[in-house]
């Protein structure tokens, strides 16, 4: 039986409601929210950068439980929690408000007209169940959704003790039929697509381009701009004949180059003629004898672009004409900036394998690079801030080793932003919508999604307008939407399922998988190592379940070969399920995660690890994990090994080939030639030793 708890007094009208919570650098508490106003401003809470600034707003709450869910509200932020409960995330604290606004409005509209609304305090059982059932036909598709949403009402009963008008006097999880029999089990896991590699491929080459390409001719232009928004340009406004004359130089340079006027539409653009020379628009209409004389000789451009070369080449010509003036042109500063800015997240996401929150908190000097006495450099490293995981609201210090395409990426992020910005992804100043004075330091989720999609549509227009083939394809004939989730999953999926993290076998793909495992196993606590291990299990698990569908783990050689079938026998037997063999992902990883049976299939040889006999284990001398090594594996002494027929066929393989070595001519000097053929012989005596049964190329 639970205890009672007693009512608390009522909050004043005056309480600060965020009294309990750490505040951004600056803030006075005193100007924060206050428990009698019906919206409340979270920003001064809100610790990360990239967040967007959150509400909550009584008004959309009815009047009858406006009072419950301001004390429930009130607790939550500053109050002290229940026991065995921790005092939800600002953001966590706003999701929840929004399914509190669904529950109470539908609770209201259950009062016929001109009944009082029914109190908290009284809903039965079968008034919770009837919830359960109006969110399975608001959010038919989302069980997930559902459950939180479930979730959100039972903090009406958890956080009872801060409500004094009106609180549940039932634990909803303990009517029968309130949670879903049928909700996923593997809701905790991951299950953020990744993204495609017909996707990843063309992606990943055009934000490289823009980054090492594009990027100079971008910040050049955005240079000449911001030099043209600084309030201490010469001006001759003032005085008519200097500006007659500043007038004059302008059009006769335009004239003996023989370039058109800038214009839009065909038309000259005046407000960027006089911006450009520091002169009134009304000296351009004073003097159009002078202007028009020049557009009779020269002619207006149909779009005004900035007077900056275009260094960069793109098969064989300049990548583009130059930069428009006006945001909603395709090759605007403001556009092309942005998608510059969308080309460095995808760089520095993808191949740091950051989170998008320790992205966002990328400053200016993240980067500390490492070199050899003679200054060749052979680490880099970045720094932010890491917060999931975290006790500390503000984020820990976390640093990432890194290949160097992040930090070029960083570098030209730098150059975008003016000195006095720190925020490597905060909002760039270019176009409409930029927002200088917004409270966010830098863009949102949200704000980067629409960048990331933008910029894949400019690179599919740029190459349909220049007949290239290397576009971004659609996925099942849909356009594949990007999101900030999206790149970490991807790089641990492909460091787990390709041979030392390489992608498609290179070698410089296999260098980033190295750094990124040294990077999280540093500083920062992510559990990325976790995903990309639980990715390697499901790949091995996968990979044996098919050796054991075909019994192939009764037909191995090798010492290991009896210990081999022993132990895939225990994981069929784990895996079989009523006579069937059931490989459903999250199942798969859970037995493999509980019953690893220690078989690591590779190229050459199948591991199967006993660490008391692992002869790269003991060359660690103490520094072992217990794992197998496979950079250290000594296989022709090793008494782990076993071969299946794919490692004998790739053994034997090898003997050709070394015995083409043997053959070639002029033949290999004295000293290469007795290492050739004493690697030939061992692979020979160890395949002659470890002979599978029934093994057709024994004799080969």
């Amino acid at each position: 039986m639970t205890a009672a708890i007693t009512r608390p007094a009522s909050v004043a009208e005056d309480a600060l409601v965020l009294a309990g919570r750490e505040l951004t650098p600056g803030t006075d508490l005193d100007t924060t929210a206050r428990f009698g106003q019906d919206v409340w401003q979270l920003r001064p809470a809100q610790l990360q950068a990239h967040e967007r600034s959150h509400i909550l707003d009584f008004g959309r709450i009815p009047a009858a439980y406006r009072l419950a869910c301001k004390d429930l509200c009130h607790g939550l932020l500053s109050g002290q929690p229940p026991i065995h409960e921790k005092r939800p995330a600002m953001s966590v604290v706003r999701t929840l408000f929004t399914e509190h606004i669904r529950f109470l409005n539908w609770l209201a509209g259950r009062a016929g007209s001109g009944q009082q609304a029914p109190a908290l305090a009284g809903l039965t059982n079968d008034d919770l169940l009837d919830y359960q059932r109006f969110l399975v036909r608001a959010l038919p598709k989302s069980p997930n959704a559902r459950a939180f949403a479930r979730g959100a009402v039972r903090y009406f009963w958890r956080w009872r003790g801060h409500l004094t008008t009106d609180r549940l006097s039932v634990d909803p999880l303990h009517v029968e039929g309130w949670a879903e029999p049928q909700a996923p089990r593997h809701a905790r896991e991951n299950v953020t697509d990744r993204i495609p590699e017909q996707v990843l491929g063309p992606l990943v080459a055009w934000s490289l381009r823009f980054v090492d390409l594009f990027a100079a001719d971008i910040l050049a232009a955005d240079r000449v701009w911001r030099a043209l928004r600084a309030s201490d340009r010469p001006s001759s406004a003032g005085d008519a004949e200097a500006s007659r004359q500043v007038l004059a130089e302008f059009l006769n340079d335009h004239v003996a180059r023989g370039r058109p006027l800038p214009g839009r539409q065909g038309v000259l653009n005046v407000y960027f003629v006089a911006t450009t020379l520091g002169i009134a628009r009304h000296t351009i209409d004073r003097n159009r004898d002078l202007v028009d004389a020049a557009v009779n000789v020269v002619g207006v451009t149909q779009h005004t672009t900035f007077d900056t070369p275009i260094t960069a080449e793109f098969d064989g010509r300049p990548w583009i004409d130059g930069f428009s003036t006006h945001h909603n042109d395709p090759d605007s500063l403001a556009r092309l900036a942005r998608h510059l800015q969308a080309a460095c997240y995808v760089v520095i996401a993808y191949l740091s394998g950051m989170r998008d929150s320790e992205v966002k908190h990328l400053r200016r000097g993240s980067v500390r690079i490492e070199r050899e006495p003679g200054g060749t450099a052979y680490r880099w490293k970045v720094s932010s801030l890491a917060f999931k995981g975290e006790n500390d609201p503000k984020g820990v210090s976390a640093t990432w080793v890194v290949g160097e395409p992040v930090t070029r990426a960083i570098s030209v992020l730098e150059a975008l932003h003016p000195p006095e910005v720190d925020h490597l992804f905060a909002r760039l100043g270019h176009g409409p919508g930029s927002k200088p004075s917004s409270a966010t330091a830098a863009l949102t989720h949200s704000g980067t999604n629409i960048q990331l999609n933008l910029f894949t549509a400019w690179i599919n227009e740029f190459c349909a307008r220049h007949d290239r083939l290397d576009s971004i394809p659609a996925v099942k004939g849909q356009i594949w939407h990007l999101h900030t989730r999206q790149f970490r999953r991807t790089l641990a999926w492909f460091i787990a399922r390709q041979p030392g993290g390489a992608i498609a076998g290179a070698v410089q793909y296999r260098h980033h998988g190295i750094q990124m495992f040294e990077g999280y196993a540093g500083t920062s606590e992510s559990g990325f190592r976790a995903e990309v291990e639980s990715e390697q299990a499901l790949t091995r698990g996968e990979h044996l379940m098919t050796m054991i569908d075909a019994h192939e783990h009764h037909h191995l050689g090798g010492p290991a070969a009896t210990e081999a079938a022993r132990r895939l026998d225990e994981l069929g037997d784990q895996a079989h399920y009523q006579g069937k063999v059931v490989l459903d992902r999250h199942r798969l990883l859970r037995i493999m995660k509980k019953n690893d049976p220690g078989v690591y299939p590779g190229d050459y040889i199948t591991c199967v690890h006993d660490h008391t006999k692992a002869l790269c284990e003991r060359a660690k001398r103490g520094r072992s994990e217990g794992l197998p090594d496979h950079g250290g594996c000594q296989p022709f002494a090793c008494r782990n090994v076993a071969l299946t027929a794919e490692n004998t066929a790739a053994l034997r393989e090898e003997i050709r080939r070394l015995d083409g070595r043997l053959a070639t001519s002029p033949p290999l000097p004295p000293l290469l030639h007795h290492r050739v053929l004493t690697r030939r012989n061992e692979i020979d005596v160890f395949l002659t030793r470890n002979a599978l049964p029934h093994d057709p190329g024994a004799s080969s």
